[in-house]
C-alpha cells in the first residue's frame, strides 16, 4: 500500500489546532433561551468554575448555519438523581473524577444573537430560529467577534473588549450612537463617569457630533482624581487645539483646581423665565399654585419680575399686587422666600444686571463651528437647583436656536446644524415621570433627532426616569446595578430582556458594562478600556515632550536639517 505523502508538509506541521469544544445542544427554546450540555474535561481550564455569563460562544448548526450566543446562566446537573443523595466522598479522588466524566456535568443557557455567515465573510443578521438538537457549541474566536462588531476605525470606537478576551476589540458605532438619545447608568463608584468621559472623546476624535456637557461634579473638562488619587486628563487637556472649551461657573474654584478655562458664564435674573424656573418646583418646593403665579409675575411685573420679588428696598409693586389681591398673599409670599436661593450672593453666577456678552449667543456659535463645551459649575455642583436651572435655562434656548436653523435649512434658506449631543448627569430629576412629559428635555428625548439634538444622560436611578422616555433611549451602557426596579427601568423598550438580567446583575463592581441598543449589533459586556495615557494618545493627544519632536521631526521634513 502506497502513502501519499501531502503536498505542502508545512501544512502538516504548522496547521491551526482545532478549536476546544465545550458541549452540545440538549435543548431549548428561542424565547428562553438554548441549553447546552457541558462535555467533561472540555471547559477551559477543565472545570466549569472557568466559565463566567457574559461569555460568548459559537454554535455550529447541523446545517451550517453559525450562532453567535451569549451565556447567560451556568447549572450543575446529573444523570442520577440519586447523586444528590449520594455523592461520592471528595478525599476519593478516583471516585470523583469517574462521577465527573460519567453522571455529573454542567449546563449552560445561551441565547443566540446572531446569525453568522458560515464563511465569515457576510453581514451577521438577525437570529430567527435555534440550532438543532446535539449541535455543536465552541467559545468564540477573536474573528468571531470581529466580525460581529466590526474593525476600529474612525467611525468605529473602541470601547472595550469581551470578557477573557482583552486582545479583542467591542466598537461603538458612533454615528448611529449619535443618532438617538443614549444613557450611561450604574450605581454610585462604578466608574459612569469615566465610561462617559471615554465615549465623548471617541465623539470628538470622529466628529460624530458636538458636545454641550454640563460638568455637574468637574468631570469632563480638565483633570480630575479618582479613590486612588490617580490624576487622569479631562478632554480639554487631551484635546488641546482648541476643539474642546471649558466656560465656569465658578472661577475661584477653576482656578484652585488649576483648571484652564476659556470663559465665565453670568445670567442676568431678567433673563430668567417662568418656564427656566418650573422644573425647579419639586426642588425648591413650589407648589402647582405657586407655579401658575409665575406666570402672572411675569406679565405683571414685565422682564425684571424677579429682581423686582428680592428687592427689599422697593416693594412698592409687590405691594401693589397684595392690594389688588389678584395672587394671595401667602402664595406670594412663600415665592419670596423660595427664590431667595437665586441672590446673586447665593449664587454668583447670576447678576441684577445683564451680563455685556450673550452667552447663549457665544455657546451656540461655538457648537455651531464644531467646538465642544464643558460647562464647569465649580461649589455651585453641590447645589442641585443651580444644575438644573442653568441646564434647563441654556438646553431650552440653544434647542430653539437648533429647531430655527433646521427648519431655515428644510426651506432651503440657511445650513443644517451640526449635531449635537447634550450630557445631563442627574438626569431623573431632568426626565421624572411628573415632569419629562413638558420639559425640553422630555421633548428631546422623544424627538429622536429631528432637529439634530440628542442627550446623553448619565444617571444611577434610571428606575426614576419616565417609562417612555427610558424606551426612546437608543443605546443603553449600564455599569452594574443592584435595584431590581433600576435593572427593569434599562431594559425598557427591550425586546428579549429576559436573558440579560442575570448578566447585568453579575457585572463586576468596576470597568464592567452591558452595552446594546442602537451603537452595537447586539447585547455585549465588556471590560471597559483604560481611560488613561494609551486612551489619550489613541485619540491623537501628545505628551508635551513628544509633541515638541513631532513639530521638530515636521519641521525638518518640510526645511530640511539646519546644517544642509
Amino acid at each position: 500500500m502506497t502513502l501519499n505523502p501531502p503536498s505542502n508538509l508545512d501544512d502538516l506541521f504548522h496547521s491551526a489546532p482545532p478549536r476546544a469544544r465545550l458541549g452540545l445542544v440538549v435543548g431549548g427554546s428561542l424565547s428562553q433561551g438554548v441549553l447546552v450540555k457541558l462535555d467533561p474535561g472540555q471547559v477551559p481550564g477543565g472545570v466549569i468554575e472557568d466559565m463566567a455569563v457574559g461569555r460568548y460562544v459559537v454554535v455550529e448548526g447541523r446545517t451550517g448555519k453559525k450562532f453567535f450566543a451569549i451565556v447567560t446562566d451556568i447549572a450543575l446537573d446529573s444523570a442520577n438523581p440519586d447523586l444528590l443523595k449520594t455523592p461520592p466522598d471528595p478525599a476519593d479522588a478516583f471516585t470523583a473524577d469517574v462521577y465527573a466524566s460519567e453522571l455529573a456535568f454542567g449546563t449552560l443557557n445561551i441565547a443566540p444573537m446572531l446569525l453568522l455567515d458560515a464563511q465569515g465573510g457576510g453581514k451577521p443578521a438577525p437570529v430567527k430560529t435555534v440550532p438543532a438538537h446535539f449541535a455543536l457549541v465552541y467559545p468564540a474566536s477573536e474573528a468571531d467577534v470581529n466580525q460581529v462588531f466590526g474593525a476600529e476605525d474612525l467611525q468605529h470606537f473602541h470601547i472595550g473588549a469581551p470578557l477573557d478576551m482583552a486582545d479583542v476589540k467591542v466598537n461603538l458605532d458612533l454615528p448611529r450612537f449619535v443618532e438617538r438619545s443614549s444613557g450611561v447608568f450604574g450605581k454610585s463608584g462604578t466608574g459612569k463617569s469615566f465610561i462617559t468621559r471615554t465615549i465623548l472623546a471617541g465623539i470628538i476624535k470622529a466628529d460624530a457630533a458636538v458636545n454641550l456637557i454640563f460638568d455637574m461634579h468637574n468631570d469632563y473638562g480638565w483633570s480630575v482624581k479618582n479613590e486612588h488619587s490617580q490624576e487622569f486628563k479631562g478632554l480639554r487637556q487631551i484635546f488641546p487645539d482648541g476643539r474642546v472649551q471649558v466656560i465656569t461657573l465658578d472661577p475661584q474654584t477653576s482656578r484652585h483646581r488649576g483648571s484652564k478655562t476659556d470663559g465665565e458664564l453670568h445670567i442676568g435674573l431678567d433673563q430668567i423665565e417662568p418656564e427656566d424656573v418650573e422644573m425647579l418646583a419639586g426642588i425648591i418646593g413650589l407648589s402647582e399654585v405657586q407655579v401658575g403665579a409665575l406666570y402672572y409675575l411675569r406679565r405683571k411685573l414685565q422682564k425684571n419680575w424677579i429682581v423686582k420679588l428680592l428687592d427689599e428696598n422697593d416693594t412698592s409693586e409687590i405691594d401693589q399686587l397684595e392690594d389688588e389681591e389678584k395672587i394671595q398673599k401667602g402664595t406670594l409670599r412663600a415665592i419670596q422666600r423660595k427664590f431667595e436661593q437665586f441672590r446673586p450672593d447665593r449664587l454668583g453666577f447670576l447678576s441684577l444686571c445683564p451680563p455685556p456678552d450673550d452667552t447663549v449667543d457665544y455657546i451656540f456659535n461655538c457648537l455651531n463651528r464644531g467646538i465642544h463645551i464643558v460647562l464647569e459649575f465649580g461649589v455651585y455642583g453641590n447645589s442641585l437647583a443651580a444644575y438644573v436651572l442653568v441646564a434647563n435655562y441654556l438646553t431650552r434656548r440653544i434647542h430653539a436656536r437648533y429647531v430655527e436653523q433646521k427648519n431655515k435649512a428644510a426651506g432651503q434658506t440657511g445650513q443644517e446644524p451640526r449635531p449635537l449631543v447634550i450630557t445631563i448627569e442627574e438626569a431623573h430629576k431632568f426626565l421624572d415621570p411628573e415632569i419629562a412629559g413638558h420639559t425640553i428635555f422630555g421633548a428631546i428625548a422623544r424627538e429622536l433627532r429631528k432637529y439634530n439634538v440628542t442627550l446623553l444622560i448619565v444617571d444611577q436611578r434610571p428606575s426614576g426616569i419616565e417609562e417612555e422616555v427610558m424606551s426612546q433611549i437608543g443605546t443603553r451602557v449600564t455599569c452594574l446595578l443592584d435595584n431590581e426596579a433600576d435593572i427593569k427601568a434599562v431594559f425598557s423598550g427591550v425586546s428579549g430582556a429576559g436573558h440579560l438580567r442575570e448578566v447585568l446583575a453579575r457585572l463586576d463592581t468596576q470597568q464592567q458594562a452591558l452595552i446594546l441598543g442602537h451603537a452595537v449589533p447586539m447585547p455585549v459586556v465588556v471590560k471597559t478600556r483604560d481611560y488613561g495615557p494609551d486612551l489619550y494618545a489613541a485619540v491623537g493627544y501628545l505628551e508635551p515632550a513628544a509633541a515638541r519632536a513631532h513639530t521638530a521631526a515636521a519641521k525638518r521634513a518640510l526645511y530640511g536639517d539646519d546644517d544642509d
